[in-house]
């Protein structure tokens, strides 16, 4: 059921019914009870209490991660995949695509396979049922190209109201045009992009605010599969082993094509090993930054300029090096309101020490991972995807973090850190279920309330193995409310929208961003735990184009899909 809600400046306010509760939702009277879900514990109650289980099977997600050869020998095929969470075809639920890794020639593998699988690995679609099941639509989609896949992001690019896919991966990367009929075509030649060598995380931003959203692609190392420099009988060439490569920038011309922007805009100055990217404005000036996370180099935080060209500042803000000024591993950057002050706040994972990094405003970020012990209980593993939200939706923010071998197919368990406020933060991995005991070779991992029931879940990536769904079972929980952006004169998908939510004296904000963690993207609906609130006093959303908008007195417990006004 929707009802249009008249609001200020004349947009209109969404109440999106959650397809679980069908018939019963769309008959509800008033709009305070349209997509109402069962209403959490009283308060007084038990605390509540953050339990996953793994619903791979109970969802017929049979998605097993291929890295290309007999036996893992590259820096290539230990990189690992990532996936996307994206509502495709519109009907309120967020499907999952999954990049793969395939065989490359025997020549170019150290263990090469002496008869390829049939069918060959590929990337994956799977439509979401709206029943906790989910269908494989690959084929029908036109989504499985003969690609070594490594990464993928999606937007609007075209606001034409349907999403599209870029996939990044060896030797090119793919913009797939969603024909908005459950079929997806490769528009890279007729966009005008042309990206050669390993293209890894990038993201979709709309840099110079003029409502088309413009793509910046993340690259490795110039990797060379024929170079065999061992360091030991079983190791392989690492990253310092190869050059670096520039990262690349492509401007929306708002008309179906981009144009190459690199070197104009300053980005093609700067060499570099990326692994994680993502966008958002961390000071606050309307204009959205980008971090890259880079492997054994420096990390690079590109400000904008607000006039079409970017600053490197990374060393000047703190974000550039480790806890002791070292190049290490970066992996997976997340922007986030840690402390809950209205202020970007950034947590990257990491092949050592995770960092997590505390907005100072001018003053740069300070490293705050050491001193509240967040980094040394995850100095024993190597840390890739992550995710953080309010995964009990106690109005506190949670980060969870998926581990997996560097070099070797090791299996490692996984970390959930339960928020306390004030950026402080316990360990409850060990009690959140057993699919976190589980022990994977983790790599990508992305976040959705695939199930509209207002908890967060996930889906990892694993290494040449079998992907987990981590279904969020979670009890006790909390209040909640998700919001769906609609841009009209800002992008479609309100990238780049700051959005605050104003619950029992409290205030929450998050910004709507595309590539988020390690090779992965999110759901776009923006999730808001808000505890033993009833009622949403304030929602203040700040577009990109300039506006801001104000709704009052709105339900929880709901998805809202507030469109920007004419």
């Amino acid at each position: 059921m929707i009802k249009n809600i008249p609001i200020a400046f004349a947009a209109v306010l969404l109440f999106a019914a959650h397809p679980a509760l069908g018939a019963q939702a769309a008959a509800a009277p008033s709009p305070a009870q349209d997509a109402r879900a069962t209403p959490p514990t009283s308060a007084g109650a038990q605390a509540p209490v953050i339990r996953f289980e793994d619903a791979s099977d109970k969802a017929h997600i049979n998605f097993v991660h291929s890295f290309g050869s007999a036996k893992l020998g590259s820096l290539l095929e230990g990189t690992g995949a990532g996936c996307v969470w994206f509502d495709y075809n519109n009907d309120g639920l967020p499907d999952l695509y999954v990049v793969n890794g395939r065989p490359l020639d025997d020549s170019m593998h150290p263990y090469p396979l002496k008869e390829k699988p049939d069918p060959l690995p590929h990337n994956y679609l799977y439509r979401n049922n709206g029943d906790g099941t989910f269908t494989d639509v690959t084929e029908k989609a036109g989504l499985a190209p003969d690609l070594y896949g490594v990464a993928v992001t999606a937007a609007d690019y075209d606001n034409d109201g349907y999403v599209d896919l870029l996939v990044t991966g060896y030797g090119r990367v793919i913009l797939y045009h969603n024909d908005g009929n459950g079929h997806f075509t490769d528009v890279t030649a007729k966009a005008g992009i042309k990206v050669d060598g390993w293209s890894i995380s990038s993201t979709f931003l709309d840099y110079d605010r003029d409502g088309c959203v413009d793509i910046f692609i993340g690259r490795y190392v110039k990797f060379d599969p024929k170079y065999r420099a061992f360091y030991g009988a079983d190791n392989y060439p690492g990253p310092l082993d190869y050059e670096g490569e520039t990262n690349r920038l492509y401007h929306n011309n708002c008309n179906g094509t981009f144009t190459d922007v690199t070197d104009k805009s300053g980005i093609g100055a700067y060499v570099g090993r990326t692994m994680g990217v993502t966008a958002a404005d961390f000071d606050g000036d309307g204009w959205d930054d980008i971090y890259v996370a880079n492997d054994r180099t420096e990390n690079f935080l590109f400000h904008n300029k607000h006039d079409g060209t970017f600053e490197e500042v990374g060393n000047d803000t703190g974000t550039a090096f480790g806890q002791n000024g070292e190049s290490t591993s970066s992996m997976g950057p997340v922007f986030a309101d840690l402390e809950g002050r209205g202020t970007l706040d950034l947590w990257v994972t990491d092949g050592h020490y995770n960092r997590l990094l505390r907005n100072m405003g001018k003053q740069g970020f300070d490293d705050i991972g050491a001193t509240n012990g967040v980094s040394q209980a995850n100095a024993q593993y190597v840390s890739w995807g992550t995710g953080v939200y309010d995964f009990d939706n106690d109005g506190l923010l949670d980060i969870l973090i998926f581990h997996g071998g560097l070099i070797h197919l090791i299996p490692q368990e996984h970390t959930l850190f339960r928020g306390l406020g004030e950026g402080r933060f316990e360990d409850v991995s060990r009690e959140a279920g057993a699919v976190l005991n589980k022990r994977t070779v983790a790599r990508g991992a992305c976040f959705a309330d695939y199930d509209n029931d207002g908890k967060m879940d996930a889906f990892l990536v694993n290494l040449g193995a079998k992907g987990t769904l981590v279904h969020n079972v979670s009890t006790n929980t909390g209040h909640w409310v998700a919001i769906k952006l609609k841009g009209t004169k800002s992008n479609r998908d309100g990238i780049g929208a700051r959005v605050e939510v104003y619950a029992a004296g409290k205030r929450y904000m998050e910004e709507r961003v595309a590539e988020s963690g390690y090779l992965s993207q999110n759901d776009d609906r923006l999730h808001f735990g808000l505890g033993a609130a009833t009622t949403v006093e304030k929602l203040v959303v700040h577009w990109p184009s300039g506006r801001e908008q104000t709704v009052s007195g709105q339900g929880v417990d709901r998805v809202l899909t507030v469109e920007e006004p004419q």
